[in-house]
């Protein structure tokens, strides 16, 4: 009797589980495939059932986003931004994620208490004294050699985006770093080989889960950013990002009710991330999921 009722709870908790699962896939999967949906619908279309299948496939949408409402320059410096963020957020990261996880030296607590400490920090309440020390610094410069360098430039967004992000990118990859054995690098060393040429060889191959989970996830974080993006990047004929673009574009277009072009741009925004997750997802899952000495 006892075993009856165990397993017929059991069978309400599973049957629970998976409606629940069910229930947020369809609020993240519905919204998603409406926008594809709307961004080839003419724009007359909209007046009618807005749920309703698209008569056609109206590639112009994209066409006109991408030309017309400047999408195609707003994403090359996406690309640009998070390409180069990615690269400096590395070139810092990996090595410094290395030495603390691996070294013992003399202050390497109080790095780690400080990086820690940056965890806790919301990038978006240090937006202003980041955009004021900026100003300082193109005023000094003015001063200097008459023309600014800190605001509107997207070098330096890729800056401020992996400085931002080296808290959380020093935390992940120093956690995983300290549970693989240090048996390979002793051996290593016996051949021949320096700290920096088994660090490379031998250490971020073995990382390389975790390094990609490292990449996703910033990726993410940079090509979606909107607050610093559109406080750095002021000047309203200057440079803009993806989303920064965007939001222009919806601006525009409640006056113009070009919903194609509108939802067109969302869908150039969404389109990157979700090929990138589709391409790295196993490795994605294990760099979440492996970690801890193995025999």
């Amino acid at each position: 009797m006892e075993q009856t009722k165990k397993s017929s709870g059991e069978t309400l908790y599973k049957v629970f589980i998976y409606l629940a699962l069910i229930l947020l896939a369809v609020t993240i999967i519905v919204p998603v495939a409406w926008v594809f949906m709307a961004s080839i619908k003419q724009n007359s279309e909209f007046y009618g059932n807005p749920w309703a299948l698209p008569a056609g496939v109206y590639l112009q949408n994209f066409a006109d986003a991408w030309s017309k409402a400047r999408m195609g320059e707003f994403m090359l410096n996406s690309v640009i931004v998070t390409a180069l963020a990615l690269v400096i957020l590395l070139a810092v990261a990996l090595p410094a994620s290395y030495a603390l996880s691996r070294f013992e030296f003399k202050g390497r607590k109080f790095l780690n208490a400080l990086f820690m400490g940056g965890l806790f920090i919301n990038v978006n309440y240090i937006v202003v004294p980041i955009f004021l020390m900026l100003v300082d610094g193109d005023k000094f410069l003015k001063g200097m050699i008459g023309s600014g360098f800190f605001l509107n430039n997207i070098f330096i967004l890729a800056v401020v985006y992996a400085a931002t992000a080296l808290p959380f990118t020093i935390y992940l990859l120093s956690s995983y770093f300290a549970t693989l054995p240090h048996d390979f690098e002793e051996a290593a060393y016996i051949d021949g080989a320096g700290y920096f040429s088994t660090m490379v060889r031998i250490i971020f191959p073995m990382a390389q889960p975790s390094i990609v989970t490292v990449i996703l996830f910033n990726f993410l974080s940079f090509w979606n950013e909107y607050i610093i993006a559109m406080t750095l990047l002021a000047d309203p004929k200057g440079a803009k990002t993806l989303p920064v673009g965007l939001m222009q574009l919806t601006q525009a277009q409640q006056a113009a009710t070009q919903y194609g072009q509108l939802y067109a741009g969302l869908v150039l925004v969404m389109l990157p991330t979700l090929i990138l997750y589709i391409c790295v997802q196993k490795k994605l899952t294990q760099g979440m999921t492996l970690g801890g000495l193995k025999g």
